[in-house]
C-alpha cells in the first residue's frame, strides 16, 4: 500500500464501477487485497467489503424470518 493521493477523477470511475454488478464485487477485492491501490482506496474497500456480508446476513436471517412465519 501507498500514501498517494486518489483524486477526485479515480473516485468518480470507482463509483462508475461500483455500479456495475459483479465488477463491483471483483473490483472490491483487488482494491482491498491488491498490491496497486492507494492506502485510503484499500482502506474503503475493505469497509465496504465488511458491509456487503454484514448486509447479506441480515438479508438471510430477514428472508428465513419471513418463510419461518408461514410454516
Amino acid at each position: 500500500m501507498d500514501n498517494r493521493e486518489v483524486t477526485v477523477g479515480n473516485w468518480l470511475v470507482v463509483y462508475i464501477l461500483m455500479c456495475i454488478p459483479l465488477v463491483n464485487f471483483i473490483m472490491l477485492l483487488v482494491w482491498a487485497f491488491g498490491s496497486g491501490a492507494p492506502a485510503s482506496q484499500s482502506n474503503w474497500a475493505k469497509a465496504t467489503l465488511i458491509w456487503m456480508v454484514i448486509l447479506t446476513i441480515l438479508w438471510f436471517v430477514l428472508i428465513a424470518g419471513m418463510v419461518a412465519s408461514l410454516a
